[in-house]
């Protein structure tokens, strides 16, 4: 893995932070994706220790046009791309009767709409590269209903149901292309939407960084479409 490139989304804080260490840890230059400059930065610190090169990219996702300029300059900085990382993604928390059209077209926005073309301008350059990957992070919600969340559950759907489809299009040019549904993560996020949770008992972002790696060193025979990932206390998914 040392040498490749992989571009990250949400890599300010939570899930994307430990990923994006992990990563660096490998020797994988670093693209990282997200909102908040400061914290993009913060996390950048924390890759010193490993000499990798990042770009550093402060884009709000929600810009239609944000998902090719991503793609345009990590391939202006780097010369190349390897890997994918769809990890960005936020959550309403309201009743049915309460979700707007602009919850709707947020999550939409920012959970699908982005990945997808993030995704499609990625490929020439994946299609370059000698061990393409893309994973996307989805959620429990992508596979199953939640009440209270119904917009970001559709949005998590259709994250995974693109997901699929590409999976099978683009088996031929070598693209592994892999999609992980956690359960209750320790971040922010979770702390809104879920208060309810135990905090010792969810999943931890270093857990699902553990995963990732782990689908970019498998290189074998066998394909690893999807992984779901509940918490251990949690009821097992039907």
């Amino acid at each position: 893995m040392k040498n490749k490139v992989a571009l990250l989304t949400g890599a300010s804080r939570g899930i994307g932070r430990e990923i994006a260490i992990r990563l660096a840890a490998e020797g994988i230059h670093l693209s990282l994706v997200g909102r908040d400059g400061k914290a993009l930065q913060e996390t950048v610190s924390k890759l010193s220790p490993y000499g990798i090169k990042t770009l550093v990219l402060p884009v709000d996702l929600a810009d239609a046009e944000s998902p090719a300029k991503i793609v345009s300059r990590t391939i202006g900085y780097f010369g190349q791309l390897d890997i994918v990382i769809n990890n960005a993604g936020f959550g309403i928390n309201k009743s049915f009767e309460k979700h707007t059209l602009a919850d709707w077209e947020g999550l939409m926005a920012v959970n699908a709409r982005a990945p997808f073309f993030i995704t499609q301008a990625a490929l020439p350059y994946l299609r370059q590269s000698s061990s393409p990957v893309v994973i996307n992070i989805s959620s429990a919600v992508g596979r199953l209903g939640y009440p209270f969340q119904a917009a970001y559950t559709a949005s998590k759907h259709a994250l995974m149901g693109w997901t699929k489809a590409l999976a099978r299009e683009v088996q031929n040019d070598k693209i592994r292309i892999h999609v992980i549904a956690p359960g209750g993560v320790a971040t922010e996020m979770i702390q809104k939407m879920r208060p309810d949770i135990n905090r010792d008992e969810l999943i931890q972002p270093s857990e699902l960084a553990d995963i990732v790696v782990f689908l970019l060193s498998f290189k074998g025979n066998a394909m690893i479409d999807e992984i779901n990932v509940r918490r251990f206390t949690a009821t097992p998914w039907q």
